[in-house]
């Protein structure tokens, strides 16, 4: 019984110095980052960019769209979702393959923010995390889905929900309409995949995707999501 404690022990304490180790290893590339460009410069550069657009000038139907698609409890958790981070982990183990990221909004800008191109992925992960927290705790809900919208890759060279909307549209941001609002927001996921310039099917699987999110969270009726009309990606 006397060795069975002491092999728990063991491993608990194990696992205190592996947590610690792997916290310490994403930290410190956090730290580098900031040390290099502190938060507030990153977000001042954002909102002196000439394509900036801010929160009240994109319509309230993409803002929700991206609420439901991406992360559907972004106001109800801080920098990390822990249930949504445990749920993708879940359905990646059932399914065999990488289906879900867990990644919140305030991750995702996070890594755009900093770390876009940094390779090791894991250390990566770690550092996302410090620097999202960082994010949450200086910055507002609305301020940082500002901040994505502004820096959100959608393909085809365009950074920006502006240049965006100009290059696959032809209209400024708050023009849209709810049929390219889901579009858009469906976008990001994988814009190698789901641009209209890519393939016009998967864009439209993807929008899908993004409608049926916004009737099962509450942002569009049933009524709503049947009347939107496709047929304007075959003209992009």
């Amino acid at each position: 019984m006397k060795a069975l404690k002491r092999i728990i022990i063991v491993i608990f304490i194990l696992i205190i110095v592996s947590s610690l180790g792997i916290g310490m290893y994403g930290y410190t590339l956090y730290e580098d980052k900031l040390k290099n460009q502190p938060l507030a410069d990153k977000v001042s550069d954002i909102e002196n960019c000439p394509n900036f657009v801010s929160i009240e000038e994109v319509p309230k139907d993409y803002i929700n769209a991206i609420i439901a698609v991406e992360d559907h409890r972004y106001y109800d958790h801080g920098a990390i979702d822990i249930i949504g981070l445990a749920r993708a982990i879940f359905t990646n183990i059932k399914n065999k393959e990488l289906q879900e990221g867990g990644s919140t909004i305030t991750q995702q800008v996070a890594k755009n923010l900093y770390f876009i191109e940094e390779d090791n992925a894991f250390r990566r992960k770690i550092a996302e995390m410090f620097m999202a927290i960082d994010i949450e705790n200086k910055y507002s809900k609305e301020d940082i889905l500002e901040m994505y919208i502004n820096t959100i890759y959608f393909g085809d060279g365009y950074y920006g929900i502006k240049e965006a909307c100009e290059g696959y549209l032809n209209k400024e941001p708050k023009d849209m309409n709810l049929a390219e609002s889901t579009m858009m927001a469906g976008i990001p996921n994988a814009p190698s995949v789901y641009a209209p310039t890519v393939n016009k099917e998967l864009c439209k699987q993807r929008q899908n995707k993004v409608i049926s999110s916004m009737v099962e969270y509450g942002y569009l009726t049933q009524e709503q999501a049947d009347s939107i009309d496709q047929s304007f990606i075959d003209e992009i």
